[in-house]
Formats: structure tokens, C-alpha cells, sequence
């Protein structure tokens, strides 16, 4: 009987130590395929993103295309392109001409700014200082670089840092746009295959959360992007109306900061200080009381198109948003709302799950 008892453990032992090796080189290839698709993988969740959102829209289109999937799948690709590319790449150029007049006004020490409006010194706590600075900047340009050198050369690199990150994230965003192509063609299978992945590894119904992760971020692409592209757009209608200069690089930064979800207001109040010391009155107030409404219109949509369709209150998917965005910058704009959305449902099943009654009772 001993004998049989240490074959036993002998045979427990074999199998133990068979398990541990195929853990271990399994946890291997694990790694060395993460450590390969790492490099890849902000443009591969992009991509998800911009297929999921988009695929509504390549679905009608296929339709009226009669069915012809990939045809479909290639113009949305294509306009996805001209919609981010052609923008930044008239906005490259026009940085670049203005830098080039620049340099070639310095050169020729022709460079003369213009003065400001006498009501700017008259402003509370920092009128006197920007006057005074932009008087000395105006006079004596040379002078001014010099004595300030050490802190506008770590600004200059900054910039130029931050220029090449804004290049090399919109590059990323073209390959994304190129995947999210190709994705919208096997789209239905894809998300069927998601569905049991996710109820092989979490729960039976995996296939009801990804339609809910779905529907989370068609809704915050609404609610957050389709918002944003609205509100800069009319922003950037009624700044030019008013003749103001460079309404659409304004218009950009606006769209660029209401998805960040800091809003317009950075660029809005400036816009209209700027509008009460240069423009007539009635101007000032026409431009202040079309402003206004526009910047503060996303409270209103926001809620409305966010929580739409969805059993999550929209409290939640918003806090999602912002806190996705903090924590995982614009990735977790739709990060966030999706990993709470899904919690939030958890929850909800596990306070209203109630155990089976013994039978006999």
C-alpha cells in the first residue's frame, strides 16, 4: 500500500511539475507576444475605437453600396484620412510660411508690433506688467530676447518637443484610421469572437457586455467628439463673421481643448477681453452674446447624447470620461466610460442576483 501511495505522489509530482513547465512557457509566449504588439498597441486601440464608432455608418453605406462591404470600408478609410490629414497638413503649412516671413522680418530688422489698446494698463493686477513688457518687446526686440534668453530657450524647446509629439501622435492616428479600414470589413465576426472570449473568461454574458462597450463608445463619440466639431465649427463661423484674425487656427485649438474636456473657454475669454478693448460696443456685446450660448452648449448636449440608448445613468459614463482622460489621456476618453459602464453593470447584476431556493421548501 506504501508503494501505491508513492506512485501516487510520484504521478501527482510528474503532472505538478508538466503543469509548472506549460505555465511557464505559456506566461513566455505571453510575454514575447506583448512585448512585439506593445509598439502597436495605442494605434490598434484607436483603431477598435474609430471601427466601433464608426461601424453604424459603414453598415447604411454598405447597404446603399448594395452590400459591397469592402467599398464601404475603403471611403470611410479614405475620408478619415482627408478629415485629419488635409487640416494638418494646411495648418503645417501655414506655420511654415508664417515662420519663414519671420525669420526673413528679423533678418531685415523690419519687425514693428503693434501697440496695444491704452485700456490694457488700466486693467487690475496685470495690465501695468504686459504693458510694460510689450512696450519693451515693441522698442527694443533684440534687447528683449537677450535679457530673457534663459527662459525663452527652454520654452523654445519645449515647443518644438511638443510639435514633434503632436506629428508623431497624428501619424499614429493616420496608420489607426488605415486599421479601423480594415477592421469595419470583418466587423460583425470580430465582435462575435469578442463576445466569447469574454464569456470564456469572465462571464456567461460576455456577448452583452461588448454590445455594451460598443454602445458606450458610439455614445461618447457623440456625445464628447460629434460636440466638440459642432461647437468649434460655430465658434469658428462667428469669429469669422466678426473679421477676427485666424479664426481657423482658433477653431482648432477650440476642437482640441473641448475634447480634452477642458472646453472653449480658454481661447473664448481672451477672444472677448480682446473684443471689449478693440471693437465698438455694440460689436463687443453682439460677438459676447453669441459666444456665450455656444461655449456653454456642451453642458446641454453632452448629457443628453452621452446617456442615450444606455442603462447606465449618464453621471457615470461621465465620469468615466473625465476621469479616463486624466488618468490615460485621449485613449481613456473612451477607456474610461467603457471599464464603468461595464462595472457599474456588475454590479447591478450582483445586488439584484438572488440565490435559487433549496427544493423542498
Amino acid at each position: 500500500m506504501a508503494e501505491g501511495y508513492g506512485t501516487d505522489l510520484d504521478r501527482l509530482e510528474a503532472r505538478v511539475t508538466d503543469l509548472v513547465i506549460r505555465l511557464i512557457l505559456l506566461g513566455l509566449f505571453a510575454w514575447l507576444s506583448f512585448a512585439i504588439v506593445r509598439p502597436f498597441l495605442p494605434m490598434l486601440v484607436w483603431a477598435v475605437i474609430l471601427a466601433v464608432a464608426l461601424a453604424p455608418l459603414h453598415e447604411r453605406l454598405a447597404t446603399g453600396l448594395g452590400g459591397r462591404r469592402r467599398l464601404s470600408a475603403a471611403l470611410i478609410a479614405l475620408l478619415l484620412l482627408a478629415l485629419v490629414a488635409g487640416p494638418a497638413a494646411a495648418l503645417a503649412a501655414n506655420l511654415a510660411d508664417s515662420a519663414q516671413a519671420l525669420v526673413a522680418r528679423l533678418r531685415s530688422e523690419s519687425v514693428h508690433l503693434p501697440d496695444l489698446p491704452a485700456s490694457v494698463a488700466d486693467w487690475p493686477l496685470a495690465g501695468p506688467r504686459i504693458d510694460a513688457a510689450w512696450s519693451e518687446l515693441s522698442s527694443n526686440l533684440d534687447g528683449f530676447v537677450s535679457t530673457h534668453r534663459e527662459a525663452l530657450v527652454p520654452l523654445v524647446s519645449r515647443l518644438v518637443a511638443l510639435l514633434s509629439t503632436v506629428g508623431l501622435d497624428l501619424l499614429k492616428f493616420l496608420v489607426s484610421a488605415v486599421i479601423a479600414g480594415l477592421l469595419l470589413v470583418p466587423g460583425p465576426a470580430l465582435a462575435h469572437c469578442a463576445g466569447r472570449v469574454v464569456s470564456r473568461v469572465v462571464s456567461p454574458r460576455g456577448a452583452e457586455f461588448v454590445a455594451l462597450a460598443a454602445m458606450t463608445i458610439r455614445n461618447v463619440s457623440r456625445g464628447v467628439v460629434g460636440v466638440a466639431l459642432l461647437q468649434s465649427l460655430a465658434i469658428g463661423v462667428v469669429l469669422l463673421a466678426f473679421g477676427l484674425p485666424n479664426p481657423g487656427l482658433l477653431a482648432f485649438l477650440i476642437l482640441i481643448l473641448c475634447i480634452l474636456q477642458v472646453g472653449p473657454a480658454p481661447v473664448v475669454l481672451p477672444v472677448l477681453i480682446w473684443a471689449w478693448s478693440a471693437l465698438a460696443t455694440g460689436q463687443a456685446l453682439l460677438l459676447t452674446a453669441l459666444l456665450v450660448p455656444l461655449t456653454l452648449m456642451d453642458n446641454l448636449l453632452k448629457p443628453i447624447l452621452m446617456g442615450r440608448g444606455l442603462r447606465t445613468p449618464t453621471l457615470v459614463i461621465f465620469l468615466g470620461v473625465l476621469g479616463g482622460t486624466l488618468g490615460f489621456g485621449l485613449t481613456g476618453l473612451f477607456l474610461g466610460p467603457v471599464v464603468l459602464a461595464v462595472c457599474h453593470d456588475l454590479v447591478v447584476t450582483w445586488l439584484n442576483y438572488e440565490d435559487p431556493a433549496p427544493e423542498g421548501r
